[in-house]
């Protein structure tokens, strides 16, 4: 004979909303605890200098560009076509190792950039392509 319970039997069930909760709780506690250790939190120190190391002026530095409408700047100030060769060939006699920086305007005429890559290179200056910080082309 069995004995009925005054108890009504219930099945186990999981709550998950309370296991949603606690998770987005750790979710974003630990975001914010590696979020806080990214900053360096080191002590102010004077760093050492070398005696060996070159420090580079803005004379060993020269800037052509070309705008949208064909106009050449030679280190900002506009010149023409005819005299950048004479230009660079006296820079070339004073410093062999210059470095050339090239910028061409976006909307600049593919033909005005290659003029002016033939002009350095009639001047004796070599050039070489690097990838630079913001600067598509190099020439040294």
């Amino acid at each position: 004979m069995e004995v009925a319970s005054p108890i009504p039997k219930k099945h186990a069930r999981i709550e998950i909303i309370p296991l949603i909760d606690i998770m987005f709780f750790l979710l974003a506690s630990f975001m914010m605890v590696s979020l806080s250790q990214t900053t360096m939190k080191g002590m102010k120190v004077a760093l050492p200098v070398g005696a060996s190391g070159q420090t580079q002026s803005k004379k060993d530095y020269i800037s052509l560009s070309v705008d949208k409408d064909g106009y050449y700047y030679f280190d900002k100030t506009k010149i023409a076509l005819e005299e950048i060769l004479p230009r660079l060939q006296q820079v070339y006699r004073t410093n062999p190792d210059a470095k050339i920086f090239i910028r061409g305007d976006r909307e600049a005429v593919h033909g005005n950039v290659t003029r002016m890559l033939d002009q350095i290179r009639s001047s004796g200056l070599e050039i070489k392509s690097q990838a630079t910080a913001g600067v598509p082309g190099t020439a040294k």
